[in-house]
């Protein structure tokens, strides 16, 4: 199986809701670093698995939708804690709308809040 990824970082806003979380009930910036992984069993051809320039796109996109922003604020939070865990899935449910390249049978995001914290979300297709 072959596996394509691209990394990017960035910083959002939020806090926490729900529980007693100490500092994080307040807001609070993180860098964030997001890697998408594609995976896949065959390449295309022209030998890819994906074209990494139409992913970089889709992966800006995305970045600069939350960049500096309070994922409190989101229409796609309301309901929910702002959770490394949440923000995972959203991301990764999102980029696997954008990215349609057929050949793509599994996508994995892995989102790091800071350098010991991180949780990944992936999706079947």
């Amino acid at each position: 199986m072959y596996t394509l990824a691209v990394r990017r970082d960035f910083i959002a806003r939020h806090f926490l809701i729900g529980g007693d979380w100490g500092p994080e009930n307040f807001p609070n910036s993180h860098h964030y670093v997001l890697e998408l992984q594609l995976k896949g069993e065959q390449l295309d051809k022209h030998g890819y698995l994906v074209d990494i320039v139409e992913v970089e796109k889709h992966l800006a996109e995305i970045v600069n939708y939350y960049k500096e922003e309070m994922l409190n604020e989101k229409d796609e939070f309301v309901g929910l804690n702002p959770s490394i865990e949440n923000f995972a899935r959203i991301l990764a449910t999102s980029l696997s709308d954008r990215i349609r390249a057929e050949n793509i049978s599994k996508l994995k995001v892995v989102l790091w809040e800071n350098e010991n914290a991180w949780t990944s979300y992936s999706v079947e297709r």
